[in-house]
This record gives structure tokens, sequence and C-alpha cells, in this order.
């Protein structure tokens, strides 16, 4: 059975669930995503599992095809209802669960239960946000004595999480490859990926309203940088980021109170996000919206209203008039992420990077 194409970070919410979903089925049966549960703001039990259910579920529903991975970095990963609805989801989709060296001990025991209960394999998210410390490798081989992995033959993937990777982070593909040089000998990996953000944190001050401007895919050039390094594992090494999103975002707590005045419609070319600034509200909101879409789909990079979801969207965007079909923050998200996954799986399975 191949392994996947490509690993995203998605977060639980109905915009990634919604990109996912939609991918044509050749693509979307090859994207393995790493779902992850963001922080919120409920305490109350009852309404908290509520919510947890309502976001893990069509992530589950929409993975059914294939096995990707669900983790939630963010809670009390050892409390209850969070450890209860993780548990649920681990065992009886197939999402396979993860721990990782900074985990509760309770967290890793309870992710390795799943693990072997489900048969799906087990995750070891190893975050790596600056300088490579070789404690955190010393602290992942105790991890993986304590639930026994390598004694027992447990499957395991090594996602090393790279976070923010921008031009001035100049180091992190040295980083990189001293983290998986400690960390590929440890155990007989099923899958080693790679995973980091590209997208800025601040996309509203890299353009203006209705210009287009550029964000370096500095992800994208550290996993070619990791794939040329030499080293005998190098070919073997997954492409995974953090789809158009920042990775920062992830972690952002969503109150649903509204957001900034403005928004983003972006398009993944091989070196560069294109983003140009539009009108969240407001007078003249419709037509900077559609100008924006039109500026997209009249770039060279622009790949057709067939290549996906996200595609047709702008093309049609810009083809409208007034504000109907100029969406919301969500729908900007959704489209700008169904194209990003599609080009990526595609462009890696080109390389023959499978």
């Amino acid at each position: 059975m191949p392994g996947p194409l490509y690993i995203p970070v998605l977060p639980t919410r109905d915009n990634a669930t919604g990109a996912y979903r939609d991918l044509a089925p050749e693509i979307r049966d090859r994207v393995s995503a790493l779902w992850t549960v963001p922080p919120g703001v409920e305490t109350d039990p009852t309404l908290l599992e509520r919510k947890l259910r309502k976001a893990i579920g069509p992530a589950a529903l929409a993975q059914r095809h294939s096995a990707g991975w669900l983790d939630a970095p963010f809670g009390d990963q050892s409390a209850a209802p969070l450890a209860d609805v993780l548990y649920e989801y681990w065992t009886t989709s197939p999402l396979r669960p993860v721990t990782g060296p900074e985990r509760p001990r309770e967290q890793q025991t309870g992710a390795a239960r799943a693990a072997r209960e489900s048969g799906n394999g087990l995750g070891i998210r190893v975050q790596v946000l600056g300088r490579w410390d070789d404690a955190v490798a010393s602290a992942t081989h105790k991890v993986l004595d304590l639930v026994g992995a390598n004694a027992d033959g447990l499957p395991l993937d090594l996602l090393l999480d790279l976070h923010r990777v921008f031009d001035e982070r100049h180091d992190a593909g040295k980083e990189a490859l001293r983290a998986l040089d400690a960390l590929h000998p440890l155990a007989d990996w099923r899958d080693v990926a790679t995973l980091s953000g590209g997208y800025p944190d601040q996309p509203g001050e890299v353009t203006a309203y209705g210009v287009l401007g550029e964000a370096a895919r500095a992800d994208w050039e550290l996993w070619h940088e990791l794939r040329h390094s030499g080293r005998d594992y190098a070919p073997l090494i997954r492409y995974g980021d953090y789809a158009a999103l920042s990775a920062r975002g992830i972690a952002t707590t969503y109150t649903g109170n509204g957001g900034p005045p403005w928004g983003i419609l972006r398009y993944t070319t091989d070196r560069a996000f294109l983003l140009v600034k539009v009108q969240a509200r407001g007078d003249g909101r419709g037509d900077s919206i559609r100008a924006a879409a039109q500026l997209l789909t009249t770039q060279d990079d622009y790949r057709g209203p067939g290549f996906s979801w996200g595609d047709r969207w702008l093309r049609d965007c810009a083809l409208g008039s007034g504000s109907k079909g100029t969406g919301t923050a969500s729908t900007w998200s959704k489209a700008g992420n169904s194209q990003h996954m599609t080009y990526v799986a595609r462009r890696v399975r080109d390389m023959g990077a499978e």
C-alpha cells in the first residue's frame, strides 16, 4: 500500500474540512492530513464534548477513505472529556493517535493504547521551533521505550514539526537535518514527514487592497533542501505543510466575534503565495473581492477552473457581479486551501516522491 503523497496540518474547522472533502478523489485519497484541534475557550464539560465532536466528526468523515492523524496539543490531553473523545475517534476512525516527547505520561500511554486497539499505528510529533536540542532525541527515545513501540512492532510515523519557516529562518534546513539525524535511527519508522508553514503570519502586511503581493514558500524550499541533502533517508521524507494557512494561526483561540475589516484571497505557485487584500465588509466589498479574483485568475500561474474547487470558485467569483457569490473569510480560506492542496499533491506526485 503506497504511503501519503502529502501531509498538510489542518485545523478541525469547517473551511479546512470542506477544502479537504472537496478535493478530487484521486488526490484526496493520497493526502493524509494531520488534523489538529485548535484551542478553545469552553470550560463546561458537556458543552466542550459537544463542540469537540462537532469539530472532529466532519474531519473523521472526510478522511474516511485513507488514514490520517488526529492531535490536540493545546488542551489538557489527559483530562476528560478531551481524552475520552480523542480515544473514541482514535479507535473507531482512520485518524491515528498522536503523541510526543513533551506530552504528559498519561497522554503518551493512552495514545499508544489506542494505536494498538485500532491497529493503525502511532504518530510521534516532535517540534523543532528553533535550534535542535539533542535532549529531545533522548526524550523521544524514552517515549518509545515507555509505550513499548520498538518491542512489539507498533507502526510508527515520525512527524517532525518545524512550525513557522520563513526566509529569515535561514538555518531551518540545517536544524531539521540535525533532528532527523538523531531521530531517524530510533525506530523503524513507517513514514517520516517534515511539517512546516511558509504562509505569512500577517498576510495583510504583505499586500495592499487590490494589489498583488507575494510571500515566498520557504517550506517548499526547505523540503527540497532536505531531499537533496545526500542523507540515506532523504528520499523517504514526506512533504508536509500548514496548507495555505499560518502555522501560528492554528494555535489561535477562535471566539467567533468577527475578524478584521479585511480578508485575503490567495493562490499558490511553485515558489510563492500570491496574495490580494480585500474588503471584508462595508461599501465596495463585493467589487473589492471580485477585482481580487480577477487579478488572480489573469496571472500566468492560474491553472484554470477545472483544476480544483478553489480554482473554480475564483473563476466564478471573478466573472460574477455585485456581492452575490463573493463569499466570506471562511470561503476564501477554503478556496485557498483547496487549490493549494491539489497543486502540492500533484507536484509531489509528478516529482515521483511517493
